[in-house]
């Protein structure tokens, strides 16, 4: 589940270096932070002078390291308590943005919260609500029907026993209030004779992740959002750390920087202009190195690309991870 801190306990942002190098702060100019978490990009982007910082993070409890960048770096540094969709309500005055960041793992603090019900190693309530919710994963599990559950946990986890796993906890629930412990031992207790690389777990709280703080339409809007309101050259950059969030950044900037028709209803000589350009088209990954100071970076990958045209049409990108927002809204 977590992507950026490693086994002793100590925050790293994932791929800090080869994202400096791609975004060059060592010219100057102001940068969005649309995961700001422990800060680990934006302080390294505000040690060179020049450059400007606003970051955004839906949680709360960052807001103390957010003060401390605050009054060490003045007006350089700007901090909304913000979802990232919400980007484009940000106040830029004279900010022309030349790079937008996202880190979509999470944070060190995050992780070792036990009130936020990440880790299977938690005990008590089931909670994964990231900040700025309309509800928790206690609530999913309490009401929601097993159809659904048994949707949740294919299409988000890829769960093989999603079926089972979701009778079950739709038939303890009727006798208990379901607590993490209890969702974990349910879990094993279906797949105890599988081996696997995984925590048995893993699968089921990423879907309830997932679910539970929109990660789906919070990204797809979040990118179309950024592309709003960077100038053509500006950069958008993403760190993502599992296959459903890779496939939807692939897509944003794959399909993207190809030409192709207006409409499927126009003739084939009418293409529309791109609106990116990929220096490179494959997802930079973690180094040998990084990946033994920080093993769990193993899984992130950087994609990036530059805008190139101000007019362009989204609806394709929403409407191929449609089902995927279907799923999202259930309850």
């Amino acid at each position: 589940m977590n992507a950026t801190i490693n086994l002793e306990n100590k925050h790293f942002p994932v791929l800090l270096n080869e994202l400096i190098s791609i975004i060059s702060p060592l010219y100057g100019g102001t940068f969005i932070d649309c995961t700001f978490g422990q800060g680990g990009y934006s302080k390294k982007i505000l040690e060179i002078k020049k450059n400007n910082i606003i970051a955004l993070d839906r949680d709360k409890d960052v807001l103390n390291s957010a003060s401390i960048l605050q009054k060490k770096y003045n007006k350089r540094f700007k901090f909304y308590n913000l979802k990232f969709s919400q980007v484009d309500q940000i106040k830029l005055k004279d900010h022309i943005i030349k790079g937008v960041i996202f880190d979509l793992g999470y944070s060190l603090n995050q992780i070792k919260n036990p009130q936020r019900g990440l880790s299977f190693s938690d005990k008590g309530k089931l909670n994964m609500k990231l900040g700025i919710n309309d509800f928790s994963a206690n609530e999913i599990i309490s009401n929601m029907s097993e159809n659904n559950l048994t949707k949740v946990f294919k299409v988000f986890g890829d769960e093989k026993y999603s079926k089972k796993i979701a009778r079950e906890i739709v038939k303890k629930r009727k006798y208990k209030s379901i607590k993490t412990e209890d969702l974990v031992q349910i879990i094993d207790n279906i797949k105890k004779y599988q081996k696997t690389k995984i925590h048995n777990s893993t699968k089921v709280f990423q879907s309830l992740r997932i679910l539970v703080n929109k990660e789906i339409s919070e990204l797809i809007n979040g990118l179309i959002n950024s592309f709003n309101i960077i100038p053509i050259g500006g950069i958008i950059a993403v760190v993502s750390f599992h296959s459903i969030e890779d496939r939807i950044v692939k897509f944003f900037f794959k399909h993207y920087s190809e030409q192709r028709n207006t409409s499927r209803y126009l003739p084939e000589a009418e293409v529309s202009e791109r609106c990116f350009k990929l220096i490179n088209k494959k997802p930079i990954l973690p180094s040998p190195s990084e990946i033994k100071q920080n093993p769990p970076s193993r899984s992130a990958k950087l994609r990036y690309g530059i805008k190139t045209n101000d007019n362009c049409d989204f609806s394709e990108f929403r409407e191929k991870f449609n089902n995927l927002i279907n799923v999202e809204d259930l309850r």
